[in-house]
């Protein structure tokens, strides 16, 4: 089992709350990764949420396909963006050599430790040679449920760079930085520029 039940009815039951809660502005990483695409370059986004993200992707003339695990948000997302979003949990992707890109802002820290080798190879597969993948991690030492009930994998720096290596990525760049969960937790977070090898 990839996607935990209890995180996937949280979000299920709070997405209109959630999403609204956020406001309009994406992700502060976003155009710094798309600067390194090529125009209308094909982008998978994971857990596009309310959308924002995927509005502004759309916006810069790349040609997504996303998606979310829990109907609600692709609805919501759908209805605040119409960005076409569909669902698709992790555990679904089989896709092979199909994107440019794949999007993955504060999602795949729901996975579990255990199956996050398989969503990286699932991953990997998807990506075109020469592919780049971003994804952001909230930074602890070991896994457990959030304030909200959320299953989050809360690995180290360490963990990430070798669980992404040893799934074949190579490691363009990272960042540290402090940020606020949607459980009102400050903590360290990890970013990661990944690419799939030409």
């Amino acid at each position: 089992m990839v996607m935990d039940p209890a995180t996937l009815e949280y979000y299920q039951t709070n997405a209109p709350r959630y999403t609204l809660s956020f406001g309009q502005a994406p992700s502060r990483h976003l155009d710094s990764f798309l600067d390194r695409l090529e125009p209308g370059a094909r982008i998978l986004e994971l857990g596009c949420g309310g959308g924002r993200d995927s509005a502004r992707i759309i916006e810069r003339g790349f040609d997504l396909d996303a998606t979310d695990g829990t109907p609600a948000m692709v609805k919501k997302a759908n209805e605040r963006f119409d960005v076409g979003a569909r669902v698709m949990r992790f555990d679904e992707l089989d896709a092979v050599a199909a994107y440019d890109a794949v999007w993955a802002h504060a999602c795949l820290l729901h996975v579990a430790r255990v199956d996050m080798p398989r969503v990286l190879t699932a991953i990997y597969r998807a990506l075109k040679p020469g592919g780049w993948h971003f994804a952001n991690y909230k930074l602890g030492s070991g896994e457990g449920r959030d304030p909200l009930g959320r299953l989050t994998n809360l690995p180290d720096e360490a963990w990430l760079e070798q669980a992404y290596r040893e799934a074949g990525f190579d490691i363009e760049m990272t960042e540290r930085y402090r940020g606020e969960g949607a459980d009102g937790v400050q903590r360290d977070w990890y970013a990661l520029t990944l690419r799939r090898p030409a």
